[in-house]
């Protein structure tokens, strides 16, 4: 499974979710399906956004992490 690691990203960088959402123009809800895993899709323009914002690489915001078995 593909992990987005905003809430790490965010206290790295001292920002509150609103304060992400301002600088990035992604909507304040969307912030906080990505800090809470809870987001299925993200488009290569938030990505670009995400980048520029916080000045990172892809990789800082996206991990893979093998799924359990159940």
């Amino acid at each position: 499974m593909i992990r987005i690691k905003i809430a790490e990203l965010l206290a790295k960088n001292k920002l509150t979710q609103k304060q992400l959402s301002a600088l990035t123009g992604i909507r304040a809800a969307t912030i906080s399906k990505m800090r809470y895993e809870e987001n299925k899709r993200i488009s290569i323009q938030q990505i670009n956004n995400l980048c520029k914002v916080l000045q990172c690489q892809v990789g800082d915001i996206l991990e893979y992490v093998e799924d359990e078995e159940a």
